[in-house]
């Protein structure tokens, strides 16, 4: 073990610590360094920031496809919401991050991404009072976007039950970067050879997958997604709730959409379960707990809602075009 280990060390081991999973990463801006690089090795966080050692901060995920960011000004309105609630000033504004994200995709040379922005209370000390940190800050980064999960899994996902304890209230609704329960339902979902893992609340009600929303279509074509108290609002489904009741209600595809408490008998009727997310966008549900949904098959509202969904990532009004 080296004892004085220095900046050439470091660039020496930059040149020769090149891991496969480095090849997904493309750029990063830090306002550390007010700069972005390629080098994956200085993809780094310090670690007396608050967000390493206290989990306080925030962060957003989108989809830039083709050089435009899908949905970008609900992912903002989100970030600067969680970082009022948890009253964390934000220096930058909405141009400024923009600009940086596009920077950032233009820089990893990727018109197709996931962009990630962090914001967090910052470096300045290992203790919990955050006022010890001098200013916030913001990382964007652009990584592989994998492809959609009906692309790879056509026949639907299998979906398990999750006895891990989930967020409820506040810390639900806060996109913050605690994520160790979501970490544990990912981890009993992988260990159970399933795709995700649905939480219940206190109640029994349905909550969330462990980055997914979810719902389910009843025998009657109404959609029911969870009440907001126990869930995070995912950008993908609030937009995909948004269509439905636009296009697919009005077509007669579905007889309505609601916010509702279900509990576990009423999944065991669904007609249908999906999935919402800005990786997996809308997923059928083909296996729940072990026993088949509906048919078993991807259904009719899945299709359409997929379809609607699909067209509406090329909708102008909703691309904001970075390059």
């Amino acid at each position: 073990m080296k004892t004085d280990f220095g900046p050439a060390d470091f660039a020496a081991f930059c040149r020769t610590h090149r891991p496969a999973y480095h090849a997904h990463y493309y750029a990063m801006y830090s306002s550390w360094w007010d700069a972005i690089t390629v080098e994956p090795n200085l993809m780094v966080v310090p670690v007396d920031d608050h967000m390493v050692h206290r989990g306080d901060g925030l962060f957003e995920t989108c989809k830039c496809l083709d050089g435009a960011v899908y949905n970008l000004g609900a992912h903002l309105d989100r970030l600067e919401g969680g970082a009022k609630t948890i009253q964390l000033r934000l220096p930058w504004s909405r141009a400024d991050v923009q600009r940086i994200v596009g920077a950032v995709v233009q820089a990893g040379g990727h018109r197709d991404a996931l962009v990630r922005i962090f914001v967090s209370r910052g470096p300045g000390g290992h203790s919990a009072n955050p006022y010890e940190c001098p200013e916030p800050l913001l990382l964007v980064l652009a990584i592989r976007s994998a492809e959609p999960f009906m692309a790879t899994h056509p026949g639907g996902a299998k979906v398990g039950l999750s006895g891990v304890p989930t967020k409820d209230g506040f810390f639900a609704q806060v996109k913050s970067v605690n994520y160790l329960p979501n970490v544990l339902m990912k981890m009993q979902a992988v260990d159970a050879g399933v795709d995700f893992m649905l939480g219940f609340d206190k109640d029994g009600h349905m909550t969330e997958l462990p980055t997914e929303n979810f719902g389910i279509v009843t025998r009657d074509r109404v959609l029911r997604v969870p009440k907001p108290a126990h869930i995070l609002l995912g950008t993908t489904m609030l937009r995909v709730l948004e269509l439905a009741r636009a296009q697919l209600v009005p077509a007669g595809v579905l007889a309505g959409v609601e916010e509702a408490d279900v509990p576990r008998a009423e999944l065991e009727q669904a007609a249908e379960m999906l999935v919402f997310g800005t990786s997996p966008h809308v997923t059928a549900v083909a296996e729940f707990a072990g026993r088949p949904v509906g048919t078993g098959r991807p259904g009719p509202v899945w299709r359409e809602l997929s379809r609607v969904f699909e067209a509406d990532l090329r909708n102008p009004a909703m691309l904001t075009r970075l390059l």
